[in-house]
C-alpha cells in the first residue's frame, strides 16, 4: 500500500483499488480491468474470474489500460489465474499493455497460458475461431 508524507510528516495511508467490469462481446468475456494490479488485487480477480467460470464461459480478455501499474504480487496472481483458465481448457487474451509490460510478461511466462494482443479488436479476431 502507497504511504505518502504530508506536510505535517503524518503518513496517510491510499487504499489501492482494483476494479473490474465484466462485459459480454459475442462469445468472449471481457475484464476491464482498472486501477493498479498487486497483491491487492486478489479478491477482484479472482471473483470475476469464479464468475466467469460458474457462467460456463470459454473465452476471456483481460483488458488493462496503457497505464497500468502491475507489480510481482499482481503477477503472480494473473499467473495463478490465467493457469486456472488453461486447467479449465478456456482461451485467454491480453490487450492494453505497455511494451515494457509485454516484455515483462513474456519473461516470466505469463504468454504460455494467454496471447498479448495490441487491441481487443485484434484479440476478438484470433479468439473467435478457438473454443
Amino acid at each position: 500500500m502507497p504511504r505518502f508524507l504530508n506536510s505535517d510528516n503524518f503518513i496517510i495511508l491510499m487504499e489501492q483499488q482494483t476494479e473490474i467490469v465484466m462485459e459480454a462481446i459475442r462469445d468472449v468475456t471481457l475484464f476491464d480491468i482498472k486501477g493498479d494490479v498487486t497483491a491487492l488485487s486478489e479478491s477482484p480477480l479472482n471473483e470475476a474470474y469464479e464468475k466467469a467460470k460458474a457462467e460456463g464461459v470459454d473465452k476471456i480478455i483481460m483488458r488493462f489500460k496503457k497505464d497500468a501499474y502491475i507489480n510481482s504480487g499482481g503477477i503472480a496472481l494473473l499467473i495463478q489465474i490465467l493457469a486456472e483458465t488453461k486447467k479449465n481448457n478456456q482461451t485467454a487474451g491480453i490487450t492494453g499493455l505497455s511494451d515494457h509490460f509485454k516484455k515483462i510478461f513474456n519473461m516470466v511466462g505469463i504468454t504460455k497460458f494467454a496471447d498479448i494482443f495490441d487491441t481487443v479488436e485484434a484479440a476478438l479476431e484470433a479468439m473467435s475461431g478457438s473454443s
